[in-house]
C-alpha cells in the first residue's frame, strides 16, 4: 500500500494549491488525512476525512483549507487557498485503516509560498 503526493510546488501568496494523493490500493476502508511539518518541527494534523467523507479540520486549517476524498479514484485531495508564507512546508498524506490495523504515509510534497 503505497501513497504518492503531488501538486506542491512554489507559489505566491494569496494564492492557491491542490494538492493530492494517490493510493495504490483501494482507500475505502481508510480514515484520510493531510499533514505537514516544517524542518525541525512536528508533524502536524491537519484534517482528516473520514471513510463517508466526512471532514474535520485542525484550529490551524479551518479557514482555507479543505480536504475531499474519491474513492473511485484512491485518491484523497487538500485545497489550501489564500497560500501565506508560513504555508511553507512538506505535506504528507496519510492513511489509517482499523482492521486490520495499518499506518502508511507518502513520501511528502513541498509547497513554498513566496513572492
Amino acid at each position: 500500500f503505497q501513497l504518492v503526493e503531488s501538486g506542491g510546488g512554489l507559489a505566491q501568496p494569496g494564492g492557491s494549491l491542490k494538492l493530492s494523493c494517490v493510493a495504490s490500493e483501494s482507500i475505502e476502508n481508510h480514515l484520510m488525512a493531510w499533514y505537514r511539518q516544517v524542518p525541525g518541527n512536528e508533524r502536524d494534523l491537519l484534517a482528516q476525512i473520514s471513510r463517508d467523507g466526512a471532514p474535520d479540520y485542525m484550529n490551524i486549517a479551518k479557514a482555507r483549507f479543505t480536504i475531499s476524498r474519491d474513492n473511485a479514484k484512491n485518491t484523497v485531495y487538500l485545497q489550501i487557498n489564500n497560500l501565506k508564507p508560513e504555508d511553507t512546508a512538506t505535506y504528507y498524506c496519510n492513511a489509517h485503516r482499523l482492521i486490520p490495523a495499518a499506518i502508511y504515509w507518502g513520501r511528502g510534497v513541498q509547497v513554498t509560498v513566496s513572492s
